[in-house]
C-alpha cells in the first residue's frame, strides 16, 4: 500500500504565489489609499462629511493620525508580502482586519470610500488566507 505524499504541481504552486502577490499589490495601494486619507483628515476637516449623532464620534484630526499610520504599516507588510515572509502574511491578515474596522467606523464621515476600502481589505485577507504554503 503506497503512502499518499501530498505534491504540488507547479500550476498550483504558482497559482498560490500569484494570490500572495495579488494581495501584497492589493495591500500596498489601499495602504496608500488610506495614507492619503488620513493627510486629508490632517490638513483640512472640511472634506469629511460631519454627522452629528454619530455613536462612534472621533476628532478627524486623531483620526487622519491613526488612518495615516495604518496606511504606512500596511504598505510597509505589502513589502515583507512580496519576498513571500509567512510573518507577513500573518500582519497582513491582521492589519487588513484591523484596516477593516477603521474604515467601518468611518463609514459616516466617508462613507463610499470607506466601503470601497473595505472590500479591497476583505479581498486581501481572502488572498493571504486561501494560500497555504
Amino acid at each position: 500500500m503506497a503512502t499518499a505524499t501530498h505534491h504540488r504541481s507547479r500550476g498550483s504552486e504558482a497559482a498560490a504565489g500569484g494570490l500572495v502577490t495579488f494581495a501584497a499589490v492589493l495591500l500596498f495601494v489601499a495602504g496608500i489609499l488610506d495614507l492619503f486619507r488620513g493627510i486629508m483628515a490632517i490638513a483640512d476637516d472640511d472634506v469629511y462629511v460631519s454627522t452629528p449623532n454619530y455613536i462612534f464620534k472621533f476628532d478627524l484630526t486623531s483620526w487622519g493620525w491613526i488612518q495615516l499610520v495604518l496606511g504606512v504599516v500596511a504598505m510597509g507588510v505589502s513589502a515583507g508580502l512580496f519576498s513571500r515572509a509567512l510573518w507577513a502574511r500573518v500582519v497582513g491578515v491582521a492589519i487588513a482586519a484591523l484596516l477593516i474596522v477603521a474604515n467601518f467606523l468611518s463609514i459616516p464621515y466617508y462613507p463610499v470610500w470607506s466601503l470601497v476600502l473595505i472590500a479591497l481589505y476583505a479581498f486581501v485577507i481572502w488572498a493571504l488566507c486561501v494560500v497555504r504554503e
